[in-house]
C-alpha cells in the first residue's frame, strides 16, 4: 500500500516539515556530485554501530547521527521517506507547533538510531535515511489522528485500485511489517553485515514517536484559540 495525500487539514504553514525535506533533497544532491568518492564520503560522516559502541565514541558519534538522518541510498529511498513525510509531517507539526515538531522530529531521530545500535551492534554498514525519526511521525499520527482518511494506491497482482483508507489501517499495517521483518531477521547470521533495510531504527522510531507526542503537546495544544466572529456574525 503506497499512500499518496491524506484528507486532514491543517491550519497553519508547516515550515519546519518543508525546511527538512529541502535538506534531504539538498544532501541528496551533494551525494550524486561525489561520483566514485560517494562509499568513501558516507563511511567517513554516517552513523555505524560498531564505531559508535568504541570506547569514546559516543559523544563524538552525536554528529554521524544528525548527518546520517539526511543521507540516502538511492532515489527510490528518498523518494519514498519524503512522500511519507510530506503527508503524515504537516498535520503533526500543526498540532504541536513549528519548534517543538523541529526538537520531536530529531528525538524520534536519535531514538531510532540507537534502537538500531542496540539491535544490530557489531555492524560494520552506514546506517543512512531519515526513515527512522519519520518513524517517529508517523507513531504520533497514529495516535493523533487514527480514523483521518488517507487515499492510498494498492497494488493487487496485475491491478492497481485507489482507495481512501484510515490511517490506523495504513500506518497499523507500516508498523506490523517492520515489526515481523525486525523479529525474522534477528534468526539470520550475521545479518547487521548483509545490507538492506534497519528494520529496528523503523520499530524503534515508532514506538518513540508514540510515546513522546504526548509530552511534546500533542493533547494539550489540540485546540488552538480561535479569534472571535466578527461582530456582523453574532447574534
Amino acid at each position: 500500500m503506497i499512500p499518496l495525500r491524506d484528507n486532514n487539514p491543517r491550519r497553519t504553514v508547516p515550515i519546519v516539515n518543508y525546511l527538512i525535506i529541502g535538506a534531504n533533497v539538498l544532501m541528496f544532491l551533494w551525494e550524486l556530485s561525489l561520483g566514485g568518492a560517494l562509499d568513501q564520503a558516507v563511511f567517513n560522516v554516517a552513523f555505524i554501530p560498531a564505531r559508535f559502541w568504541l570506547p569514546g565514541n559516543w559523544v563524538a558519534d552525536l554528529f554521524t547521527i544528525v548527518i546520517s538522518m539526511f543521507l540516502h541510498g538511492g532515489l527510490l529511498h528518498i523518494a519514498g521517506n519524503m512522500l511519507y513525510l510530506w503527508i503524515f509531517g504537516d498535520n503533526v507539526e500543526d498540532r504541536i507547533g513549528h519548534v517543538r515538531y523541529f526538537l520531536f522530529y530529531f528525538a524520534c531521530g536519535f531514538g531510532a538510531t540507537y534502537a538500531h545500535a542496540l539491535f544490530s551492534p557489531a555492524s560494520r554498514l552506514p546506517a543512512i535515511g531519515a526513515s527512522g525519526a519519520i518513524a517517529g511521525v508517523l507513531g504520533a499520527y497514529l495516535i493523533l489522528y487514527p480514523h483521518a482518511r488517507v487515499t492510498t494506491l494498492i497494488p493487487i497482482f496485475i491491478f492497481i485500485t485507489i482507495r481512501e483508507l484510515p490511517a490506523i489501517l495504513i500506518l497499523g499495517f507500516w508498523f506490523i511489517l517492520q515489526l515481523f521483518s525486525g523479529v525474522g531477521s534477528l534468526g539470520v547470521p550475521d545479518a547487521q553485515d548483509v545490507g538492506g533495510t534497519a528494520y529496528f531504527a523503523h520499530i524503534g522510531g515508532f514506538v518513540i514517536g508514540m510515546l513522546l507526542i504526548a509530552p511534546f503537546g500533542g493533547f494539550t495544544r489540540s485546540r488552538r484559540r480561535q479569534p472571535p466572529p466578527p461582530w456582523w456574525a453574532q447574534r
